[in-house]
């Protein structure tokens, strides 16, 4: 184990306390010749502080010597029998300690340097060693991957104390694809960093060089190199043409492959070198035609060894004529781009990033093609692309779900307040009776685009599938008509499912009707029920349903089926292959909507010219926890004449015209208020009571429940009622934290809006 040396701080050290020795004998000298008794005090004044100096140095000295005799021994108890070789050196690079290991493995000298002893390991280690120790120097450690003869080396560096840097060198075996290695390559192979450094060249490299190469620079004439390319290499013999192939290696470095294509070389060898590039590579004619084909392309590519292709039968999704972008590579009209395309002779959908090449060979020019796999990359594209659109949909389907809501609350209210003045026999009653079916029509395809975006309001209870279906037969047998067949098939001991009944018959409701018009010519659906346990999760269609315990319910038809191209977007809303007027294209997407809002799955199998099944997975629901047990059917409020008083606060003028009007109608006292700062502002009176807040949730300013909070602090009795157009879910957890609070959906019509006031005031 190797001890400290005496570094330069140390000579530095010495050096200082020579002078001041030499100072003090000096001042000896002169105070014992001298004459006057002023100098010789002033002399031995000096002297003695010299002498100061020199004790202060030696205690200096003394105190650094133990410190570093600590550090060693620590580092001996810490690393000194690490497997990996370890160092330690000052700021010059000069070795103070190096454990056991690193004895063995390089056999450094007590003055060695490190870089000395790394010389022979890898290319430049005085870049590598230098930009390490700086990075350690102010960030207190650095670490970098060097490709070696053997493989690779890691080195991390730590600062351990002032001028102190701790060092180790974890060796790898060689990590290169190659059976036989980098140095069994024939073909010329080196690897560089991000900065140019040549890192590591195999024999292949050297023989072409005439040397170990050091930069990127001093190997090609062009200082910018691309994948494919064709590139001038400075050789032993003069400058060679060849083709260079480069590929992502180990800790960000560059692994860089040379296809020679000078005169001496056969075409046998050229065949050969080409054939092992680790990089898939085809080449093509001007015209398309492929040429060649390298293993590592047609493995990815599905070929034989002499199987001759069309560009455009081999890859698809360029968007403009494959003819044109091949002449333009060929004729060097336009500089060299990647295409994403799809590989249209491998079975499923796998994605090649193609990036083409101009070459000569032989006099005639050519196009190469480097491919890498982008299929991971281009799923990745699309499940974001259409977790966007969703997203994006869903916003803006919540959006103009809430405006609606307002506008249909506004429309049906007045309506209702001029039904209450007409009579049957009167001529304008069914003129109103229709506006009102329509507003209930509009408010009914506002509540699919609430289902879609998932922001509806839900009641779930405890449900049996079986009896939703037996309920339901009678309707769906109405839907389908008499040239289609409706049957059903139960499972046993199906068990519950926690949902919204009416929302579950609406889902069913779709997807028969769904079944039905893709039997324009008649059919079967069948409608089956099944008990399933999944002990695994299931992985389809870029969804994951977890391992346990579902009620599967499948709604089969025996129609046209569904291509494989729309499969897709079969739930997206406005989606639809019927004929303009014959659908909204919301069904699906209405019921896709509702399963995933319950905590439910839904795929699509279909066979074109055989039809389509849907499959339903609801979690079974043990009936264990709160609000689990079965919902109890609302008690009818009688309605009668009401007492007490409303604030009612509502920033849209024209639902709160009508809501004022349908309670006063009731007997009630209204206070209106536009904001929520108008409300507070009318609560200051103290001599005003209040019995019931009936209030919107999102409005300009100051929301519902922010203003419902500050003004229960000093009316806690009050009883609450918010109204919204969007869904309970956004409010519920704010509403559980307010006492005596009730939700209420716009649209809501007169009947609504009463029997809640007077719900919660008896």
């Amino acid at each position: 184990m190797t001890g400290s040396v005496a570094g330069p701080k140390a000579t530095r050290q010495g050096m200082t306390f020579l002078w001041l020795l030499a100072a003090a004998i000096g001042c000896v000298v002169v105070m014992a010749a001298a004459g006057q008794p002023m100098t010789r005090l002033a002399a031995g004044i000096a002297g003695l502080t010299f002498v100061f100096l020199i004790l202060g140095l030696r205690i200096l000295a003394f105190v650094t010597r133990q410190a570093e005799q600590r550090r060693q021994a620590y580092l001996v108890t810490l690393v000194g029998q690490d497997a990996t070789p370890c160092y330690m050196t000052d700021q010059m690079g000069q070795i103070l300690f190096q454990n056991e290991s690193a004895v063995a493995r390089f056999n450094a000298g007590p003055r060695d340097t490190l870089i000395g002893t790394l010389s022979q390991q890898f290319a430049s280690p005085a870049a590598v060693l230098f930009r390490l120790q700086n990075r350690a120097a102010h960030a207190g450690a650095g670490r970098e991957d060097v490709v070696t003869r053997r493989g690779h080396t890691r080195l991390s560096v730590h600062r351990v104390a002032e001028e102190r840097f701790l060092w180790r060198l974890e060796e790898f075996q060689d990590r290169t694809g190659n059976s036989r290695g980098a140095e069994g390559l024939s073909l010329p192979m080196l690897t560089a960093n991000k900065a140019g450094v040549v890192l590591f060249s195999n024999e292949a490299m050297r023989r072409l060089l005439g040397g170990r190469p050091k930069r990127l620079d001093r190997i090609f004439t062009s200082p910018v190199l691309h994948s494919g390319e064709e590139v001038e290499v400075s050789s032993a013999d003069g400058p060679v043409r060849a083709v260079l192939a480069e590929i992502e290696g180990a800790a960000e470095r560059r692994e860089i492959y040379l296809l020679p294509v000078a005169s001496g070389q056969t075409n046998a060898n050229a065949l050969a070198d080409f054939e092992q590039v680790p990089v898939p590579l085809a080449k093509f004619s001007p015209g398309g035609a492929l040429t060649l084909a390298n293993a590592a392309a047609r493995g990815l590519l599905n070929l034989t060894q002499d199987q001759s292709e069309m560009f455009h039968a081999m890859f698809e999704g360029l968007g403009r004529p494959v003819a044109d972008w091949l002449d333009d590579i060929a004729s060097e009209r336009c500089p060299s781009r990647s295409e994403v395309l799809r590989a249209r002779m491998v079975d499923g959908e796998v994605f090649l990033q193609v990036t083409l090449r101009r070459f000569v060979e032989q006099g005639r020019p050519g196009v190469l093609a480097v491919l890498q796999d982008a299929t991971a990359l281009k799923t990745l594209e699309a499940q974001f692309a259409q977790s966007q659109k969703m997203q994006a949909i869903g916003q803006l389907a919540g959006g103009i779900a809430h405006d609606f809501n307002n506008l249909l609350t506004a429309i049906s209210g007045h309506c209702d307040l001029l039904l209450l003045r007409h009579d049957r026999e009167d001529p304008e009653y069914a003129d109103l009776v229709q506006i009102h079916q329509n507003t209930n029509r509009a408010a009914s395809l506002v509540g699919q685009l609430l289902a879609f975006s998932r922001k509806q309001t839900l009641k779930p209870e405890l449900l049996d599938v079986q009896d939703v279906l037996s309920d339901l037969t009678h309707l769906l047998n109405r839907l389908v008509g008499e040239r289609v067949q409706l049957r059903l098939t139960h499972a046993a001991a199906l068990g519950a499912i926690r949902a919204d009944k009416r929302q579950l018959e609406q889902v069913l409701m779709n997807l028969v009707v769904n079944a039905r018009d893709a039997m324009q010519e008649g059919g079967t659906i069948r409608i089956e029920t099944e008990a399933l346990s999944l002990p695994e999760p299931l992985h389809r269609d870029r969804a994951t349903v977890p391992a346990g315990d579902y009620a599967l319910i499948r709604v089969c038809d025996t129609g046209t089926g569904i291509p494989i191209d729309r499969l897709q977007k079969i739930f997206e809303p406005f989606f639809t292959t019927k004929k303009l007027g014959e659908g909204t294209g919301l069904g699906l997407s209405t019921a896709y909507g509702i399963v995933k809002q319950s905590g439910g799955f839904i795929f699509v199998d279909s066979v074109l010219g055989e039809g389509s099944v849907f499959s339903v997975y609801f979690p079974l629901h043990d009936g264990s926890g709160e609000g689990d047990e079965p919902a109890v059917p609302a008690r009818k409020v009688v309605l009668k004449q009401g007492q007490g008083v409303v604030l009612l606060v509502e920033d849209e003028a024209p639902v709160r015209t009508f809501a004022s009007r349908a309670l006063r109608l009731r007997g009630y006292t209204v206070v209106e208020a536009e904001s929520a700062e108008e409300a507070l502002k009318v609560l200051e009176d103290p001599n005003l009571t209040v019995d019931v807040f009936v209030t919107d949730v999102v409005m300009p300013g100051m929301d519902g429940p922010s203003w419902v909070k500050k003004a229960l602090e000093d009316r806690p009795n009050v009883r609450v009622i918010f109204v919204s157009g969007y869904a309970e879910e956004s409010l519920s957890e704010t509403q559980a934290r307010i006492p005596n609070s009730v939700f209420l959906p716009k649209p809501f019509s007169l009947n609504d809006l009463t029997e809640t006031v007077q719900g919660q005031l008896h």
